[in-house]
């Protein structure tokens, strides 16, 4: 009889894991999935033809083994040999990509598009570059005072830093100084998550700006200046993720290719069963055993047993569910883990208010809202991720990323209550008329970002316990409550599989995933 591993979630990381073990392994993947469709956040939500992406998700990864992943799954667009380069290095084999045979978007739905990069912050209702370029045209919309005041503070920091990073404050002001923080950084950050910069921690900028500085932005800008011709590796390995001017993106979305590959792990003997919500986690001795699920549709219970597990539910569901004797301080950590939640709004409209300064359409995939007298924290335009998002190309989608706690005002506000309330902020700042407003959704995402305080600095003490479980793999952003990138969650779940094929028992490859020197590729 061959062996099964029970997979909690249908996201990046469940998906990968499944495939990856059928793959390399005679391990049949049983994927159980609480919503009724599979890629997590990194899912198409389609309303009305139109299809939202929740939360943006560029196809870009500094992993070659992950890059080749995505293109196995979907080719690449037909594309003009000045966007992408031919041919691509794997580190392992050569991979090369015949132009006249790659499919047209047009005509093939299964295709993944090249698409270029631009987001900018809107604050004093102007446009400045992400990450900010330091350029004459920066220097003028802040003005004089401003401009001097960044430069000295900037100095500072690099001759007197703050020695012992703590907090996230700490760590932005130390790459790019005081004054800089306050203005672009501190407000959006506070927005994101609810909370003072000083008391989140200083490892979730570690994680997410990286090896990202302004001597980094001033080299890229400089370069961008001098180069006759755009940069065609669509791997760009030497920048910064912040910095990519090119990424991958299906045509109908991110949850394209997760849909693609459910498909392909149903194909070859895996199973994924949607709206099943886990109710139990049996355990005997130190390894896990089965899960007890209900079907959210029938309410049916049932029982699946496995030899192996992986979970990327969030942790404190996780703790909360295993039918184990658990020690208190583990319970008290999990259940004083945080979260972040999230509130996505499409509106459909006529016309895109805002213009860049000669008039034409802002080409950009989204914009950063940091304007203090309103809510909204993004601003995604759908048009240009994928023109194909749109059912009407003559229209603009747009998506309006709101950051919240799950009970709190905004959450509880009704659908109908929130569409007015999101309208009236895009008007206020003056992105939209009111007048051109088609139609609208609302979409409530729970869970959406592990937060870097609560219990987070004694997370060690349900790692240290859940690691000791042979056989149970934590992988993903909420399996590992980390904030990590879908690619790092999808090399997590590589990393678990390749443990229980050579048989290692010590997890902590999958935990250093995201923090480690060289996947940055900084040093």
């Amino acid at each position: 009889m061959s062996q099964k591993a029970i997979i909690i979630g249908a996201g990046p990381a469940g998906l990968t894991a499944a495939l990856e073990l059928q793959k390399h392994s005679h391990i049949q993947p049983i994927i159980l999935e609480m919503n009724d469709a599979v890629g997590g956040i990194s899912r198409t939500v389609n309303y009305k033809g139109n299809k939202m992406d929740i939360g943006g998700h560029r196809f870009f990864s500094k992993s070659d083994r992950v890059m080749q992943w995505w293109m196995e799954v979907m080719p690449i667009q037909k594309v003009n040999e000045n966007d992408i380069s031919i041919a691509y290095q794997n580190k392992s084999k050569a991979v090369e990509i015949n132009n006249h045979e790659a499919p047209d978007p047009n005509k093939v739905d299964k295709v993944m598009l090249v698409r270029s990069r631009l987001s900018r912050i809107y604050f004093l209702r102007k446009f400045f570059n992400y990450p900010i370029s330091l350029n004459f045209e920066t220097l003028k919309k802040l003005g004089v005072v401003n401009s001097i005041s960044i430069f000295t503070s900037y100095l500072k920091a690099k001759i007197f830093p703050i020695k012992n990073e703590i907090s996230l404050e700490d760590f932005i002001i130390n790459r790019f100084g005081k004054k800089l923080y306050q203005t672009f950084f501190k407000d959006y950050t506070e927005k994101v998550w609810g909370i003072a910069c000083n008391q989140i921690s200083s490892e979730w900028g570690a994680q997410r700006i990286k090896g990202l500085s302004i001597t980094k932005v001033l080299a890229h800008a400089l370069r961008s200046v001098i180069q006759s011709k755009p940069q065609g590796d669509i791997f760009q390995k030497d920048k910064e993720t912040s910095l990519i001017e090119k990424f991958l993106y299906p045509k109908f979305g991110p949850g394209q290719l997760w849909e693609t590959v459910a498909e392909t792990i149903i194909k070859q003997g895996g199973e994924v069963h949607k709206n099943f919500r886990v109710m139990e986690l049996l355990m005997e001795e130190n390894k896990m055993v089965g899960v007890v699920a209900e079907d959210n549709l029938t309410k049916e219970i049932k029982e699946f047993k496995g030899d192996y597990f992986f979970s990327t539910m969030p942790v404190v569901e996780l703790i909360n569910c295993l039918k184990t004797e658990i020690p208190q301080t583990v319970k008290d950590v999990a259940n004083g883990l945080q979260y972040r939640d999230f509130i996505t709004v499409g509106l459909l409209l006529s016309e895109l208010k805002i213009k860049n300064k000669d008039n034409s359409a802002v080409k950009d995939n989204w914009i950063y809202i940091q304007e203090s007298d309103v809510k909204i924290g993004r601003l995604q335009i759908f048009n240009n991720w994928s023109p194909y998002m749109v059912a009407d190309k003559s229209k603009s989608w747009i998506g309006l990323e709101y950051f919240c706690n799950e009970g709190d005002e905004l959450w509880n506000m009704t659908d109908k209550e929130f569409l007015e309330f999101s309208k009236m902020e895009l008007s206020k700042i003056d992105i939209i008329s009111l007048k051109e407003v088609l139609d609208g959704v609302v979409i409530r995402v729970p869970k959406t970002y592990p937060a870097y305080f609560g219990t987070y600095n004694q997370f060690d003490v349900i790692r240290n316990f859940t690691d000791k479980i042979e056989n149970l793999f934590l992988v993903g952003r909420n399996g590992m409550h980390k904030y990590n990138n879908q690619d790092h969650s999808m090399l997590t779940a590589m990393m678990a599989v390749e443990n229980i094929i050579n048989k290692r028992t010590n997890k902590a490859n999958i935990w250093d995933i995201n923090t480690e020197q060289e996947y940055h590729e900084s040093k």
